[in-house]
């Protein structure tokens, strides 16, 4: 390993299950890098302090934002490597200024976050995470689930993750619904669902999930009026983005029980606060935005990791 001074200094950001380093095989890098696992979030001044001396950033997703305040604070910065497919926190043209190059793995697998959502609903519909406390707390049977069975689920976006969903709910006998901007009613029948309008789905339905991407158009499109257009008996889920549906109306709708309950995996703010009222919020299942995560997902983004790293030194 060559001195600090001349090494090539590597940060892997974010690494909140301290995996990183198990995932890949970094030592294909040569033996002239340091690399260096950060399993906290950065931002600002810390994340400046922090990360200063590096040459390399390793971003998971869109875990950190990289606004050009802090691209400019980072002198040594050259590459940035970026697990998935696109770098919505990352200002790019910031970065082209200084003649820092960004470079993508492969998308991560639709199926893992699919599958997370429908983990979320079954936990919600047959109320699994109440009832394990329950169970441990010396109490037996204490709710009334739902079965899936004939009842209608409605997908906001069929895109890869809304066609996997809809596969889903088709295998448990349910009828399938959807909507999005751009959507066909040929292609909406080729996934197994049938179009309708963004009302009639919300009307209709018995689980509503979300499965868009965040946009100008999207942001805020489950607000106060759409969730008093759900059944008060519905189930939402969003494992997409949190900013897609209006957080201070879900948990008011939530509270007031104008609607059951809601499996979230997407927040506005990640981490998740502390002391953040969802985390009191009746009728919920929460998950710490792990839709995406697998090991084998994990291993084919930091072994992606390392081959963007290989090939922006050998400059291809």
């Amino acid at each position: 390993m060559s001195g600090p001074d001349t090494a090539l200094k590597i940060a892997i950001c974010d690494d909140y299950q301290r995996v990183a380093l198990a995932m890949a095989d970094w030592s294909r890098l040569g033996p002239d890098v340091k690399i260096t696992a950060f399993d906290h979030p950065l931002a600002g001044d810390a994340a400046v302090t922090t990360l200063r001396d590096f040459d390399v950033l390793c971003l998971m997703r869109e875990r950190m934002a990289l606004p050009k305040s802090l691209i400019e604070r980072l002198p040594r910065l050259k590459f940035i490597a970026v697990t998935g497919s696109h770098a919505g926190a990352i200002d790019a043209a910031a970065a082209a200024e200084r003649g820092i190059g960004i470079a993508f793995t492969s998308p991560s697998a639709s199926a893992s976050a699919a599958e997370h959502a429908w983990a979320l609903l079954l936990a919600l519909a047959r109320h699994i995470v109440a009832e394990d406390r329950n169970m441990r707390e010396g109490r037996w049977q204490t709710t009334v689930g739902l079965r899936l069975q004939g009842c209608t689920l409605g997908l906001l976006g069929l895109g890869a993750l809304g066609t996997k969903m809809a596969s889903y709910g088709r295998a448990f006998d349910m009828d399938v619904l959807a909507w999005s901007a751009n959507l066909t009613a040929e292609r909406a029948a080729a996934a197994g669902a049938r179009l309708v309008s963004k009302t009639e789905l919300l009307r209709q339905s018995d689980v509503v999930s979300v499965q868009l991407k965040l946009s100008g158009r999207t942001r805020g499109l489950i607000g106060a009026p759409e969730l008093a257009m759900m059944k008060r008996t519905a189930l939402l889920i969003n494992t997409s983005r949190g900013p897609i549906v209006d957080e201070t109306a879900m948990i008011a709708a939530l509270k007031a029980g104008t609607i059951a309950g809601a499996g979230l995996d997407v927040y506005d703010i990640e981490p998740l606060p502390a002391g953040h009222p969802l985390r009191s919020c009746p009728n919920t299942v929460l998950t710490p935005h792990i839709g995406f995560v697998t090991e084998q997902g994990y291993r084919n983004f930091y072994d992606g990791i390392i081959k963007c790293i290989l090939d922006w030194r050998r400059g291809s």
